[in-house]
């Protein structure tokens, strides 16, 4: 261990110059919630907007001139490949970033930004790998690998000891995965300080990359992958990974995409950060730890999102948590009967933030009309006590969301 943390120390010292010291942020709300003291690392407020500059900057300061000589290529969901451009574009070196199609926008044009010659392959991480892979033999070019490759690791284990430096009773850190690199590189560091510090991985039960591999004990691809949490979405981890976490790791925790959407929400109104659904994975995970009286560290991994996503995430946040309420009731088309939903709605303290009253959707009679709301509510419970006023006035109605 002491040979790792020699590296990562080296890391640190590389990296000093070019990123932020992201400060500890204490959350009374999610240490409530969870019975610890939890505390956030906020890398989505990085330059770049992740973690990935670390592993990126250090790997390619290490390269010797004639590996950088080459031109550098990657593949990358976003992250990785603006902390590869930005390293590149620091350092004074070419490089050509494979990303996948559905990129978010914001992700695809500040790669561009700094440089880098973009190319759009695939339906996931892994389309865009096999692509960057021949794109690196056409052009003798010098691969950096987004989290199996040790110089990459050493860099992201850089986050492990700051937060050690700030926190120096932390009890445990909560980490994402993806690939594996960043919490190979926390592991790596924290037990080298202290073995007893526990190092838990969160993966969202649509991508549960790492937890399918370390049940068959050996890596292991996924099928296909699935969930909002589009930086994580990766069908392989890597071997060097693999092996860290199965002898590093204490636990991983599974997070559902309803408990993604409402833990976006819940950092956005009360911590004011903008988040990706990757980024807040750990925080989802502090409600579902079996430990309590613990001091916590959560990593938010990243906050590249653009608004046009923001927008729809907090929607999905908002029905997720039943903060909305949509539903459709076929009504006779006489004058006084959208007044009777009106009242029953603001006698139950629904904000209505959206209506639509159609006579051609109506199918069951031809006098009939269709009304759709969309209501503001304050949960499931506001939801259901809406739903018994309604019928209760004789009104039948299909819950939209």
């Amino acid at each position: 261990m002491e040979k790792y943390l020699e590296e990562i120390k080296k890391a640190q010292g590389r990296l000093a110059p070019v990123i932020k010291k992201t400060p500890l942020i204490f959350s009374e709300l999610y240490s409530e919630k969870s019975g610890n003291n939890v505390y956030l690392k906020p890398e989505n407020l990085q330059r770049t907007g992740s973690f990935k500059i670390r592993g990126a900057y250090n790997k390619i300061a290490s390269l010797t001139s004639e590996q950088r000589e080459k031109g550098l290529v990657t593949a990358s969901a976003g992250n990785h490949a603006q902390g590869v451009a930005y390293s590149a574009k620091k350092l004074g070196v070419n490089a050509t970033i494979v990303m996948p199609v559905q990129t978010p926008f914001i992700k695809v044009e500040s790669t561009k930004s700094y440089g880098a010659e973009v190319v759009l392959h695939g339906s996931s991480y892994d389309d865009a790998y096999e692509k960057a892979q021949e794109i690196t033999l056409e052009k003798e070019g010098t691969f950096i690998h987004p989290f199996d490759d040790m110089e990459v690791i050493y860099g992201q284990g850089t986050i492990a000891l700051e937060i050690i430096e700030e926190l120096k009773n932390v009890d445990a850190m909560l980490v994402p995965i993806g690939g594996g690199g960043l919490i190979s590189g926390m592991a790596l560091a924290a037990k080298a300080v202290n073995p007893n510090i526990r190092i838990i991985g969160v993966e969202a039960e649509g991508a549960p990359t790492m937890t399918h591999s370390l049940k068959n004990r050996e890596v292991t691809p996924l099928q296909q992958v699935n969930t909002i949490a589009e930086g994580t979405a990766v069908k392989k981890a890597g071997r060097k990974t693999f092996d860290i976490v199965k002898k590093y790791v204490d636990d991983i925790i599974l997070i559902s995409e309803q408990e993604l959407m409402n833990s976006f929400l819940t950092v956005l109104e009360k911590h004011k950060l903008v988040c990706e659904h990757s980024g807040v994975l750990s925080l989802a995970a502090t409600e579902k730890l079996n430990f309590y009286n613990k001091n916590i560290v959560s990593v938010i991994s990243g906050g590249n999102t653009d608004v046009v996503t923001i927008s729809s995430m907090i929607n999905n946040g908002l029905v997720s948590s039943g903060r909305l309420f949509g539903f459709s009731v076929e009504l006779p088309d006489r004058p006084g009967e959208l007044v009777r939903i009106a009242e029953i709605l603001s006698s139950s303290n629904a904000n209505v933030i959206k209506l639509e009253h159609n006579q051609f959707k109506a199918f069951n009679r031809i006098n009939n009309v269709v009304l759709e709301v969309t209501a503001e509510t304050y949960g499931f419970d506001h939801i259901a006590s809406i739903k018994n006023k309604l019928e209760e006035q004789g009104y039948s109605i299909n819950q939209i969301y």
